[in-house]
Order: C-alpha cells, then sequence, then structure tokens
C-alpha cells in the first residue's frame, strides 16, 4: 500500500487542503496528516469525505491534529475539485460544539419530573444560538429517541437543520429499544469518542 505522512503544521488556509488533494491525485492510498488548528482540521476531513475518501481524527496534543485518509483499491481520483467551504480560516460557532446527553432524567429527586425536564431540554436546544454540531445520546439518553419521547420533533427539526446524532447501538440493544428508534445514526464508542476529542465546547445537562 503506497504511504505518505505530510506535515502541514504551520500552513495557512488552503494549503494543507492542497497538498491533500495533490496526494491522493498522485495514489497515495493512506495519508497521515498533521495539523495544528481546528479549522484547518475541519477542512481536511470535510475535503476527504465529499471526495469519498475514509477519514479518521484524534488530537495528538494541544497543538497538533492527526488524521488518516484513506482510499479503497481502484477508487476514482480524477476531477477532484476544491470547493470554498475546504478552505474556510475561521470555524462556525456551531462546529466543536457537542452536547452529551447520558439519561433520559434531567436532575435528581423525582424521575417523572426529571423526564419532563429533559425533553424540554432538549426542545430549548432548537432555541439556543448556535446549534451544535453534534448530539449524542448514550445510556438512558436513548429514550430520547424512542417512540415514547416527547423530543422527537425537536430531533427531527435539529437533524434537518444539519446537526449530526449520534445513538449509542449498545445502548439501544440493552434498553431493547432498537426497533423504537425514530431519528439519529445508530453509533459506536469509537464514534462516540472522536466525536468528544474533536469538540471545542461539550455541553451536557445536570
Amino acid at each position: 500500500m503506497n504511504h505518505q505522512k505530510l506535515d502541514c503544521r504551520g500552513l495557512p488556509c488552503p494549503q494543507p487542503v492542497l497538498q491533500v488533494k495533490q496526494a491522493l491525485e498522485e495514489g497515495t492510498e493512506r495519508l497521515e496528516v498533521l495539523v495544528d488548528n481546528a479549522a484547518s482540521s475541519k477542512n481536511v476531513q470535510r475535503f476527504a469525505a465529499r471526495m469519498g475518501f475514509g477519514v479518521q481524527t484524534m488530537q495528538a496534543d494541544e497543538d497538533c491534529y492527526r488524521l488518516i485518509v484513506s482510499a479503497e483499491a481502484g477508487q476514482t481520483r480524477a476531477g477532484m475539485t476544491i470547493q470554498p467551504e475546504d478552505y474556510r480560516c475561521d470555524l462556525s460557532a456551531q462546529e466543536g460544539l457537542v452536547y452529551v446527553i447520558a439519561s433520559d432524567t434531567m436532575g435528581r429527586g423525582n424521575d417523572e419530573l426529571g423526564w419532563a425536564l429533559m425533553q424540554t431540554y432538549v426542545q430549548t436546544i432548537l432555541q439556543v444560538d448556535p446549534l451544535p454540531e453534534t448530539i449524542i445520546l448514550y445510556n438512558g439518553g436513548v429514550r430520547l429517541v424512542s417512540t415514547e419521547s416527547g423530543a422527537l420533533e425537536a430531533l427531527r427539526t435539529l437533524r434537518d437543520k444539519g446537526v449530526e446524532i449520534l445513538v449509542c447501538g449498545t445502548c439501544l440493544d440493552f434498553f431493547q429499544l432498537k426497533s423504537a428508534m425514530q431519528v439519529g445514526q445508530i453509533s459506536n464508542m469509537f464514534a462516540i469518542m472522536d466525536a468528544t476529542v474533536r469538540a471545542v465546547r461539550v455541553v451536557s445537562p445536570l
């Protein structure tokens, strides 16, 4: 397999994306990319995903993001184009904001009240600016995507506005709710950890 490593730390936008594009066009099958800011990391992810390449991201340390871009055998590389959104030098307020919901109740004292509060909490996310990039639901939080939830309409609206909704598959299986799931995408621990590690801000109700 043709491997290549690109150290794009210190390069201004859109140089990291341009170097990734060139390496992929030259036939690199596995490309390791180092960048030193969240905007460049997002830009490379966005470009690679839009072109149909696999991409994994991790924050190597406080000042370094490590991305692995991979190609399938025979994948088309001709005609790759750079779009303006692939080299935005500033992250929007939404990007990097993640909500983590790990329970179907909010607060302690009364579960019925906590269930009602949590559904109102999710509904209120729509009214707060900026919207999150991702909402992660695990443990009892997965009940919020089931048929019995009063937060479904709000979650569907958030999804339609571009918010990614990740739902723990193990948790759905544990609570026997997979068939009752109405919104979001079934996810795993790697994707959940990846989203939280990459997050600039994580918000979670108590």
